[in-house]
């Protein structure tokens, strides 16, 4: 049986919920179910999390930085506080039951936010190094820079190289991570661009996009959805077997 992925989805200005299909489509690919996931929902988000087999955060606009201590930067863009409000319930839920996590750019932020770490509001405007384009001026599935791949790690075991070119459409970033996370990725300009936990048996998160990549036929991309979903089947054929 296909194991059930729920989908986090945005929310606009004008009241719609939004999701691009390339999420939806990896998940399909790889073998899973994908269930999409609306805000305000939190009030069942135990029931949801005992039913899903897995949670994919997605993308989207900047995370409200009252939840790591901070004011608005004045390059803040336009936050949702009911998808923050959902996403932090979810992660909580699903990492008390050990079902499996994949963040994917702000999905990657909030997961970090939500075990205790912060972020960049715009790195641009806070980081004093001299950084890449992190915002890339070309396709989607164009890959504009590499990642740097730390030895011993699941993304190691899944990118099979130490180097491994990614695509990039961020502004905000990881900043400091706490443990149980562990940093597994990093462009050459020191950013973060990945993250997961040494005490679950997949939550993971990155920066770049790798749904739109799946599209495109890039292996690594592919092979990092199959483990997510893999990793949910695994997780429920456990259940059932208890």
């Amino acid at each position: 049986m296909k194991p059930m992925i729920g989908i986090t989805s945005d929310v606009e200005r004008e009241s719609k919920y939004v999701l691009n299909e390339q999420y939806a489509k990896a998940v399909i690919r790889a073998g899973g179910l994908p269930i999409i996931l609306p805000c305000g929902i939190e009030a069942d988000v135990i029931r949801i999390a005992r039913e899903l087999d897995g949670v994919l955060l997605t993308g989207g606009g900047d995370i409200d930085p009252m939840l790591f201590g901070e004011e608005p930067h004045p390059r803040l863009g336009e936050i949702s506080p009911a998808r923050d409000s959902l996403e932090l319930a979810l992660i909580h839920e699903m990492l008390a039951v050990d079902k499996p996590i994949l963040g994917i750019c702000r999905g990657l932020q909030i997961l970090n936010i939500a075990l205790g770490g912060n972020m960049y509001q715009d790195i641009y405007a806070q980081s004093d190094k001299t950084l890449l384009q992190h915002s890339q001026k070309s396709p989607r599935s164009h890959r504009s820079h590499f990642v740097q791949v730390k030895k011993g790690t699941i993304l190691s075991s899944i990118a099979q190289a130490e180097r491994i070119k990614v695509n990039s459409y961020h502004h905000q970033a990881v900043k400091d991570v706490l443990k149980p996370l562990v940093v597994s990725g990093t462009a050459n300009d020191g950013m973060i661009e990945a993250i997961e936990s040494k005490v679950h048996r997949f939550v993971m998160g990155v920066q770049w996009h790798p749904e739109a990549l799946v599209e495109n036929g890039d292996a690594v991309s592919l092979r990092l959805f199959e483990n997510f979903i893999g990793k949910s089947r695994d997780r429920r054929t456990e259940i059932a077997c208890n």
